[in-house]
């Protein structure tokens, strides 16, 4: 069995790293280190900046991952600022911010890079949504308002389970490419 440092303290990141992960064979390990992250409008290079320092850290193969928000008629804001802005924001306050537009779309970008001594390697892939008009589920702010597939990723938590099927992850394609490197 083939393993990986996967440095993240997000458990909903881990347990979907590991349930497609575990389809090919991988295990994955956890570590959290604290990691300043740069700010920027592209996912790719947060998410490759983060693996540079994380490999820094631990001298180690490790893989980092980040999650780009989007919603067109705001912008695109939040970005990649979602982390502190879903701390700043209820689901109201997201719910307020698009209740006078007829743009309700809202997609995320998870960009996954693996960083070892010889070679960084990104994966990202794009989910597409739409944002409700009254929070559902349980977990943070945007997870309550975020609806994919026709259910909140709040009311996927509260269901016991991730927001898309283990194949439809960006961690199956990466699992994928691992297991034949």
């Amino acid at each position: 069995m083939k393993t990986i440092i996967f440095a993240t303290s997000n458990e909903r990141k881990l347990g979907e790293a590991r349930i497609a992960c575990y389809k090919f064979n991988i295990k994955v390990e956890q570590i959290i280190l604290d990691i300043e992250e740069i700010q920027s409008d592209d996912p790719i290079e947060i998410s490759a900046n983060k693996s540079e320092k994380a490999y820094a850290k631990i001298k180690k193969p490790v893989v980092v991952s980040d999650t780009y928000w989007f919603i067109p008629s705001l912008n695109g804001f939040p970005g990649g600022y979602m982390k502190d802005v879903a701390k700043w924001f209820t689901s109201e306050d997201f719910i307020n911010l698009v209740k006078d537009k007829n743009d309700k779309r809202i997609s995320f970008t998870e960009s996954i890079t693996y960083k070892d001594s010889s070679q960084t390697k990104t994966l990202s892939k794009e989910y597409r949504g739409n944002l409700v008009d009254k929070p559902r589920g349980l977990g943070n702010s945007i997870e309550n308002v975020a609806e994919f597939g026709g259910f909140t990723l709040g009311e996927r938590r509260e269901q016991g389970g991730y927001s898309h099927k283990p194949e439809e992850y960006v961690w199956f394609d990466f699992a994928k490419w691992y297991s034949n490197n």
